[in-house]
């Protein structure tokens, strides 16, 4: 029990660190303003991660597909791992660093865009899917830690929370995609 203290203490220096930094604060507001403007031609949104981020991920795109605080229209968003006959499917038949990709190539298309969450930013699946968006003219947008990992050269927007540990960072992605999911609705449905 004695590193709860210190656990809550360390998220709170995180979170003053993302507040206070403006070019990441900023970033928020583009990855909203690329979301408003793909809806607004009729593209969607397509999530992906591992793990505790493709949980995240799942949650994201029900905050889009479904409603997150106003009672509107749906859009629409959806996480690649959420159909596991697909997953599996192509994990077996393929390989699972093909597997985001795959899903890339069936359901992505030109100005859709693509949100990558990875704490590491070198989970072969995802720089895979990035690869894939990119090739097919997808907007491509990655949540990482401070490095990125090799997330950068793939994307057209990177957000990376200076950290290295992996619970934060993925604690700060869900409160970044909770702020995006408001501006987005907020943007597009509001007043």
């Amino acid at each position: 029990m004695h590193n709860t203290k210190k656990d809550i203490q360390e998220l709170g220096i995180l979170l003053q660190l993302v507040s206070n930094n403006e070019t990441l604060t900023a970033q928020i507001d583009q990855v909203s303003e690329i979301l408003v403007n793909a809806y607004q031609a009729g593209n969607k949104t397509i999530f992906c991660g591992n793990g505790g981020s493709s949980a995240e991920a799942q949650h994201l795109a029900a905050e889009l597909s479904g409603k997150f605080k106003l009672d509107r229209k749906a859009i629409p968003a959806e996480a690649c791992h959420v159909n596991s006959s697909f997953v599996t499917a192509v994990s077996n038949d393929y390989d699972f660093t093909k597997v985001y990709a795959r899903y890339i190539e069936a359901f992505g298309n030109k100005g859709d865009v693509l949100i990558g969450l990875s704490t590491s930013g070198t989970s072969p699946n995802i720089v895979e899917a990035f690869k894939t968006a990119r090739e097919l003219g997808m907007k491509t947008i990655a949540l990482s830690g401070e490095s990125g990992g090799s997330l950068p050269a793939l994307c057209d927007l990177i957000i990376k929370v200076p950290s290295k540990n992996v619970a934060r960072i993925q604690e700060i992605h869900l409160l970044i995609g909770h702020i995006i999911c408001e501006n987005v609705e907020r943007e597009l449905f509001g007043n």
